[in-house]
């Protein structure tokens, strides 16, 4: 039997994604007076803000630089604006531009028809078709679970920080944080601030920074010397200062890599940690970093020095995935890991009318590059097209809704 699917043609742009990547295209496009549909697998916009980030959760870099394109964040705000500030600020921003997602309509397939030049995207109910395609699910859509021996045996909890919300969940309990990004570090620190006791893992090598130098912020500092200086001399620059204001974290445990930390990040998207507080209750043994762990046990978890620990709860702050080759196929712009294949500043377009935003691990600095980009580019071809179709009959310049049987397996 066939079921009945909805089939929508799209006058403008299909954007795959209702976060601050596909806010910002939607944006710019209708900046330049090309229409889009933005389609959201989740009932809100900002869904891993709203959804999957913790309650103390701030932005870790000054307003000025997390500011969506063409929209400032009101001057009230903090510099460092908290979750449900960033959260209001990108609901007025899609207010303000006139963005009204389609919600609860997560893609299962988007693929280029080559003989009709166009995109399908099929979602549960519907099947949308365009000439361009906007991918803005985000290099974060998809929690990351590493496999780890034994973790089906522990007794307690082991939760993702993704469903992470408080510490206050966790008073007087022996918590293992697996992870030590921003994440681990900043879940330990409001561990240890709701009377718990985490010893988080530090797996692998990792910068820690502190937020601020000399009063600014230790990013915005870097982008200002990487327009003078090259990258490895600021790099030096960077671990010089951070040396003398937090010392060696090597003997807390806390190895650097060899590569500095912007090269670093340009080269892997490694953030470095950009430190609020946990450190000096590293120093001062609150949270307690351990070397890698080797197997998961009932009751705790052994680690690769030997030493084995009891534990009531494992959170894994382990990061997020790209989820883009599950769903876009036919199309190898993208990698097995769901990153462009070509690096910024050129990885924000494709071929055949796809395009990219929200991949280039900058952040929103590079988010709104990227946006700025595709709106001009697909507003020379709206132009084009609208001209052509000013000339014909009876033309429509809305979205057409046709009924379609088409097979769902």
């Amino acid at each position: 039997m066939g079921t009945a699917a909805e089939c929508v043609h799209v006058h403008g742009p299909i954007i795959v994604g209702a976060g601050p990547s596909g806010l910002a295209a939607a944006a710019c496009l209708f900046q330049k007076g090309v229409p889009s549909v933005v389609l959201e697998r989740a009932g809100c916009i900002a869904s891993l803000w709203q959804n999957r980030t913790y309650d103390r959760l701030k932005l870790h870099l000054p307003k000025h630089l997390c500011e969506l394109p063409l929209m400032n964040f009101p001057p009230h705000f903090p510099k460092y604006p908290a979750k449900q500030q960033f959260i209001s600020y990108m609901e007025t921003y899609a207010s303000r531009f006139n963005i009204h997602p389609q919600f609860n309509q997560p893609v299962t397939e988007a693929a280029f028809d080559r003989f009709a030049g166009l995109w399908r995207v099929t979602t549960e109910s519907s099947v949308f078709i365009s000439r361009w395609l906007i991918v803005a699910s985000g290099e974060n859509a998809e929690p990351l679970i590493p496999q780890i021996v034994g973790m089906e045996r522990f007794h307690g909890p082991v939760n993702h920080t993704s469903v992470y919300k408080s510490g206050l969940d966790f008073e007087k309990r022996k918590v293992l944080v697996i992870g030590c990004g921003n994440s681990g570090m900043e879940v330990s620190l409001d561990l240890c601030r709701h009377n718990a006791t985490p010893y988080m893992v530090a797996r692998n090598n990792v910068h820690v920074l502190p937020r601020e130098m000399f009063g600014f912020s230790t990013f915005a500092i870097a982008i200002c010397l990487l327009k003078w200086l090259p990258l490895r001399l600021v790099d030096r620059l960077l671990l010089f200062i951070a040396s003398c204001k937090l010392g060696q974290t090597d003997k807390y445990g806390l190895r650097r890599p060899k590569t500095g930390p912007i090269e670093l990040k340009n080269a892997t998207g490694k953030t470095p940690v950009l430190d609020v507080g946990a450190l000096a209750q590293i120093k001062a043994g609150k949270i307690k970093v351990m070397e890698g762990v080797k197997e998961i046990t009932r009751n705790g978890a052994k680690f690769v020095n030997g030493v084995e620990e009891e534990f009531d709860a494992i959170i894994l702050a382990t990061g997020y995935k790209s989820n883009v080759p599950t769903w876009l196929k036919g199309c190898d712009f993208f990698t097995e890991d769901g990153m462009p294949r070509t690096p910024f500043p050129n990885g924000w377009k494709g071929q055949n009318g796809l395009y990219t935003v929200g991949f280039t691990r900058r952040g929103l600095l590079g988010t709104a590059s990227d946006a700025f980009k595709i709106a001009a580019d697909i507003a020379e071809d709206w132009g084009t097209m609208k001209d052509k179709t000013n000339n014909c009959c009876n033309a429509q310049t809305v979205p057409r809704k046709i009924p379609l049987h088409h097979q769902l397996e």
